[in-house]
């Protein structure tokens, strides 16, 4: 996936209004598909973590929050992703001794470190996969806007930076669907970091009654330890890269250059070498994500060279009102056993 537009991000641009037109249509067919029915109810109560926007918002760290939350109950619990970036559909159980990002993207290993992890471009399917093991919980990353599957509770999750940028469809802005369809269809909101972008999001989600969580992300102290003190060159090719930076600085680390790739970049031989060139020539240790650090291989090039040298900073999403969590999947469990 390419990088997003920085028009996105800004107050409404001559840009976004000449594709203005385009975002209407491509919103009012992103509409009708969240306006349909939910075909399939499983038996297994469904939690999806989505977000309104392409691009990175959070959702992986609020799903391995959650997850973690619903393991310390001794519950059975799996994560359903499509598997982005990978050349697997499934529906198939994530193998991290065996499969790469390759197979079955770097998400889905990350998430596998977690809980069992299962990939399937039908959701449908890989529910009842969940089922036929006996899974408790199911944990859905992303599908907020798939009508495939049945949701017991659905969370929306928001950078505290960016928001929903210009509040336009694709492509003058990055919505996925119409504002008001997509909170018809969200339960919570979940806004992670400081901004007043976020902000504003969280008073949008409150006006229509939406319960509101707010989190950060926290380092796990052994990643930090083994960062701080020297000067790093960051490298990510995520979402919203510029939101990694800031949160390295955040945490005091000392950033001599940050070097952003689109989306899910597949990371070349050249881009390896070019990176452990630049690091050893200005004496910068070289860091990056979890998800870019999957994506690259353990062998004996360049690029098994470059995940050898890359420092890799764990974060976990802290919430501000776990309480709230809490309840929300209390109502979750109640409305599956009731039928809702």
């Amino acid at each position: 996936m390419r990088e997003a537009p920085s028009m996105w991000w800004r107050p409404l641009s001559f840009s976004a209004i000449l594709l203005s037109p385009f975002a209407l249509l491509y919103g009012f067919i992103s509409g009708l598909q969240m306006s349909r029915k939910e075909r399939y109810r499983s038996s297994v109560p469904v939690i999806c973590v989505g977000n309104f926007v392409v691009g990175g918002a959070g959702k992986t760290p609020t799903a391995l929050a959650i997850a973690a939350r619903l393991k310390r109950e001794d519950s059975k619990v799996c994560f359903l992703t499509r598997g982005y970036g990978g050349r697997l559909s499934g529906p198939l159980w994530v193998d991290p001794e065996t499969h790469t990002a390759a197979d079955v993207g770097d998400e889905a290993l990350l998430l596998a470190e977690l809980a069992p992890t299962i990939i399937s471009g039908d959701r449908v399917a890989g529910a009842k996969a969940a089922e036929a093991e006996g899974m408790d919980w199911i944990v859905m990353d992303d599908g907020l806007q798939n009508p495939a599957l049945h949701k017991s509770l659905r969370l929306a999750v928001a950078d505290g930076f960016r928001g929903i940028g210009n509040g336009l469809c694709i492509p003058a802005g990055p919505l996925r669907a119409p504002l008001a369809r997509q909170f018809h269809r969200t339960d919570a909101v979940v806004v992670v970091g400081q901004g007043g972008p976020g902000f504003d999001f969280a008073r949008l989600a409150a006006r229509r009654g939406l319960p509101v969580l707010r989190g950060r992300l926290e380092p796990s102290g052994e990643a930090l330890s083994e960062i701080v003190g020297g000067t790093v060159l960051a490298y990510a090719g995520i979402g919203n890269p510029d939101k990694f930076f800031a949160t390295l600085s955040d945490f005091g680390i000392a950033i001599g250059e940050g070097r952003s790739f689109a989306d899910h970049h597949v990371y070349t031989e050249d881009d390896a070498r070019q990176l452990l060139q630049d690091a050893e020539t200005a004496n910068q240790v070289l860091v990056t994500t979890s998800k870019d650090r999957a994506r690259l291989p353990d062998d004996d090039t360049a690029l098994g060279d470059l995940k050898r040298a890359s420092k890799v900073l764990d974060v976990t999403l802290e919430l501000e009102n776990p309480d709230l969590l809490e309840r929300l999947i209390a109502t979750a469990r109640d409305r599956h056993v009731n039928g809702q």
